[in-house]
């Protein structure tokens, strides 16, 4: 009579289990699986209100963080205009990385004919690429833009070709290169342009991202320059009209412009207690104004130097485990809840950003409300998020730290038969 009993236990508590096993596995088929948005608070303390530049004389102007890439104070800054002679910083850094600055360059009728500012060669004069980039940079001469173009394109054509690729490459959305020196011009795609920002981003690349950077900042932070043709007929020297250099310490490199419908245009990167701030001017003045652009420079990388400050990320978030249905749970129950904890992934833990004093940091944690097993250790179930006046600055991955097996009906059997055999 008691075995009997005992069968009957054992056959109730089977068919418990089962039914238990059915309507969790229902109930999960209903439910829906969707991520959950959590603002956390601001990392940082606001403090008081930082004062923008003022009256500009330049009717387009970017101040930008040279780590990042970020725009720190903008004035009509996606205005499309023309550039002058800062086009020449794109034409320097084309010719670095894609000539041997030992090869020699022929002069074509075409480049001895550029007007001024020239170096005044002859058609069939040769030079050496690398002293040619001496000239482009430090007195802005036309013709050598030219003769670098033809050597590296086969044609000013093809080079503005590679420039406009490599303004896509970099990011640049709004210019378009026609010549290699800047002067003013116009075919059927459009005209010579870019803005204050794309300019800017140009200089970044040229200075913090390519691989020829050290190059473009050698050559344009040298005061003169001489040199001679290839068969040491003519003599030549140059030097250095960025005024700049010599203007605020810790000046890095820079490029003038200016042509009647450009006016006057510049671009320039200064590094200081280990902020790097690049400003670009377009449309600064015309004659006579011709010191309109260093005024500019100037205030923004000032307002800068003292309105900016690193700061480390140290607000990190507190990640609850995730619901795992049909997931077998720590305790070995499978009416028990099973559940997985989470970590925030690798790569921020050094990362700073440059930050006004008065804003601040907002950290947005996207995380998926329940999981279904499997689940495997390192998969994503979300992503941490740090935003700056609505901006993104960076973000990293959110991973599951453990692994889950699924809670299968074989595995209810074999749970059950465990618990018979004990």
């Amino acid at each position: 009579m008691n075995r009997k009993k005992g069968n009957v236990r054992r056959l109730q508590a089977f068919v418990c289990a089962v039914a238990c096993l059915v309507l969790c596995r229902a109930w999960t088929a209903r439910a829906a699986n969707f991520a959950i948005l959590e603002t956390e608070a601001p990392v940082g303390e606001s403090g008081a209100e930082i004062k923008e530049p003022g009256q500009l004389y330049a009717q387009s102007a970017v101040l930008m963080d040279a780590d990042s890439g970020r725009i720190l104070f903008a004035k009509d800054a996606q205005v499309e205009r023309p550039m002058a002679s800062t086009t020449k910083i794109m034409t320097c850094i084309l010719t670095l990385e894609n000539a041997d600055l030992d090869a020699q360059a022929e002069v074509s009728s075409k480049a001895a004919s550029q007007p001024e500012v020239h170096l005044g060669v002859r058609a069939g004069q040769k030079f050496r690429v690398g002293d040619l980039l001496y000239s482009l940079m430090l007195e802005s001469h036309n013709d050598a833009a030219v003769i670098l173009a033809e050597y590296v394109g086969g044609s000013t054509e093809e080079f503005a070709s590679m420039m406009n690729d490599k303004a896509k490459e970099i990011g640049c959305e709004h210019t378009y290169f026609i010549t290699p020196n800047g002067l003013d011009a116009q075919n059927e795609e459009g005209t010579h342009h870019t803005t204050a920002e794309d300019l800017a981003r140009i200089m970044k690349y040229c200075i913090m991202d390519s691989v020829k950077a050290e190059e473009f900042l050698k050559i344009t932070r040298t005061d003169s320059y001489g040199f001679t043709d290839c068969e040491g007929k003519s003599s030549y020297s140059c030097n250095n009209h960025n005024s700049f250099l010599k203007m605020m310490d810790g000046a890095l490199s820079g490029k003038t412009g200016f042509t009647n419908g450009a006016g006057y245009c510049y671009v320039g990167a200064l590094r200081r207690d280990d902020k790097v701030f690049i400003v670009a001017l377009l449309a600064c003045g015309w004659p006579n104004h011709k010191t309109y652009k260093w005024r500019d420079t100037r205030e923004l990388m000032e307002y800068g130097l003292s309105s900016f400050e690193y700061v480390k990320l140290t607000e990190w978030p507190d990640l609850p485990s995730i619901v795992v249905h049909e997931g077998v749970a720590l305790n070995g129950r499978p009416d028990a809840q099973a559940r997985v904890g989470v970590e925030m992934g690798e790569g921020l833990e050094d990362y700073q950003v440059l930050l006004r004093k008065d804003q601040r940091i907002e950290m947005r944690t996207e995380l998926a409300e329940f999981l279904t097993a499997p689940v495997e250790k390192g998969s994503v179930v979300g992503k941490v998020q740090y935003f700056c006046d609505g901006n993104l600055l960076c973000e990293a991955e959110i991973k599951t730290s453990e692994s889950v097996e699924e809670r299968t009906f074989a595995w209810c059997l074999e749970w059950l038969f465990g618990k018979f055999a004990c």
